[in-house]
């Protein structure tokens, strides 16, 4: 029960942006950070999972059948992405937007289970008590975790999280992540979350995956990724790695 990416290749026109890129067998039930500088492919690599750039070359197989096979509706159903920005314009309260993420995959018809499971990933996340504020009233922060919900409502076997803890805090950044693993090991999900944050990435994750220049430099356990020079190499500065009783791994980093 896996995710597996071989030999996946990707162009805009006239910008190649991923080149033969493999990774996994990223295992369900684990959170997978992807790391990288600005710029490496991340949030490309996202979308071409997701279906959303058919055009790739090379195979993305999720336990053993290739997803390039399946209906794009039938793909959505499998594979949630939440991309970086989170654009809310529409005059909706909270609840109403995470409720029209569920139905938009099974029918417009809301039942009981609808509202339930709307009810119980916004009380999981902290925002149950901004069920019926506006949307687009909401912080740029609270807006995210809005994101993150319309994410989990739809139970998919994969999740990507482009940034999901970019405009947040650092309470809420800790509590997303919390929920995200929590949720990834409740569901026997396949989990992908790109970070910048590499102290993020290093306490919650439990495999990473390095890109630069749109390529796979490094697939491992994250205390092996974050030790390797390439990950220094890659980011053109000088990295220490930390460890802390009861926190784990701490990176430390500074200009060269």
């Amino acid at each position: 029960m896996t995710l597996a990416i071989r030999d996946l290749s990707f162009a805009y026109p006239r910008k190649p942006v991923l080149h033969g890129v493999d990774a996994g067998p990223l295992p369900r039930g684990a959170l997978t950070a992807l790391i990288g500088p600005n710029a490496a492919g991340k949030s490309t690599l996202f979308r071409c999972i997701a279906g959303l750039l058919p055009r790739y070359t090379g195979s993305i197989a999720l336990d053993g059948a290739p997803l390039e096979a399946l209906a794009p509706r039938a793909r959505v159903k499998r594979v949630t992405f939440m991309p970086q920005f989170f654009a809310a314009n529409a005059a909706l309260s909270v609840f109403d937007v995470v409720l029209l993420a569920r139905k938009s995959l099974s029918g417009w018809a809301v039942n009981q289970a609808d509202i339930n499971a709307v009810a119980s990933v916004l009380d999981a996340f902290g925002i149950g008590h901004l069920s019926e504020a506006d949307i687009g009233a909401l912080s740029g922060g609270q807006q995210q975790m809005v994101s993150v919900c319309q994410a989990l409502v739809r139970e998919p076997d994969v999740f990507l999280f482009d940034e999901p803890t970019s405009a947040l805090d650092l309470k809420h950044q800790l509590e997303i992540m919390t929920a995200i693993a929590r949720e990834t090991r409740r569901r026997n999900a396949v989990t992908l979350v790109a970070l910048h944050d590499l102290n993020l990435a290093a306490r919650f994750a439990d495999h990473a995956v390095l890109l630069r220049d749109g390529k796979v430099i490094a697939d491992d356990a994250p205390g092996h990724v974050l030790a390797d020079a390439a990950l220094a190499e890659t980011y053109g500065v000088a990295i220490d790695l930390i460890t802390h009783e009861g926190t784990g791994l701490h990176v430390s980093a500074s200009l060269r």
